[in-house]
């Protein structure tokens, strides 16, 4: 005689993911990757920053960068317990900061850390929201299938002389990731024309089109520094960056698969496939040091 078994209803509460968004399109990229593992998102969109239209499908609400107060009060609220930490955020002017009476105590525990290049002030943050209680995830931890693999990705190798450029390039980044400085730098014929600093990648691209030495084009390689807290921030490329790289008369793209986020992986494949770039995941070879 079989016996009858009750299935019990699952009462544990769904794990609800918060999300403080800043630009671009990668913080509603986390949000649906998170609501696809059947988790609830919220996200907190930071004002002038986060796109709005692309976070009109998921729970948000809109803050000031500086309003720790409410953005805290509105986390717990929601019960969010682990946080992604996505889009780039300009580092405003202090005039400009204007924090809630939260903001003023959370600058005070970040102290010096304010004053350090991007990796000291979110490794900073990162360590004051765990003493908050709260987790925090990276991106890639949500959207695994963004990181890219070693290897063209495209229908364009790099030549003898790009690896050349892309070796170069993996030298100097290592080099300045000593001094918490970019992610990222273009290389030339050995040359190194220009390294990413505050402005970002695609200002620095801009740079490089002035800059461009007779023959073959320069090597755009983005990598995140040693020891870098990927959870804060990851190198990022985007179909944006393979146009600038064209427009600006690189011959091709190289990162760090794994670590290196790919905003929309076909559509920066087609990109450089269009332009006849490479678009080239770094071997482990090509890390060797």
């Amino acid at each position: 005689m079989h016996k009858l078994r009750l299935k019990v209803p699952d009462t544990s509460p769904r794990r609800c993911v918060g999300i403080l968004a800043g630009s671009g399109p990668l913080p509603a990229q986390v949000a649906a990757a998170a609501q696809a593992r059947g988790h609830d998102v919220f996200v907190v969109a930071f004002r002038d920053f986060a796109e709005l239209p692309l976070l009109a499908p998921y729970p948000h609400e809109v803050f000031r960068l500086a309003a720790a107060g409410e953005i805290l009060s509105a986390l717990k609220r929601r019960g969010c317990r682990e946080l992604v930490l996505i889009g780039p955020v300009r580092r405003p002017a202090w005039r400009d900061l204007r924090p809630d009476g939260e903001g003023a105590r959370i600058l005070a525990r970040l102290g010096r850390a304010i004053f350090l290049g991007d990796d000291g002030l979110l490794g900073a943050v990162v360590r004051v929201l765990g003493e908050e209680g709260f987790v925090v995830r990276g991106a890639h931890e949500f959207l695994q299938n963004a990181t890219g693999h070693s290897g063209a990705l495209g229908r364009v190798a790099p030549d003898m002389q790009a690896r050349a450029d892309i070796a170069r390039g993996v030298s100097v980044l290592r080099t300045m990731a000593q001094l918490d400085i970019g992610q990222g730098c273009v290389v030339q014929n050995g040359l190194v024309l220009a390294v990413e600093a505050l402005e970002g990648t695609d200002a620095m691209l801009g740079r490089c089109g002035s800059l461009m030495q007779a023959g073959s084009g320069g090597v755009l390689v983005k990598m995140p520094k040693q020891g870098q807290d990927l959870r804060a921030d990851m190198p990022t490329i985007g179909p944006e960056t393979l146009e600038n790289a064209a427009r600006n008369g690189l011959r091709g793209v190289a990162f760090q698969p794994g670590v290196t986020l790919l905003t929309d992986p076909v559509r920066c494949i087609a990109q450089a496939d269009r332009y006849g770039l490479f678009l080239y995941g770094l071997t482990t070879d090509d890390l060797k040091e």
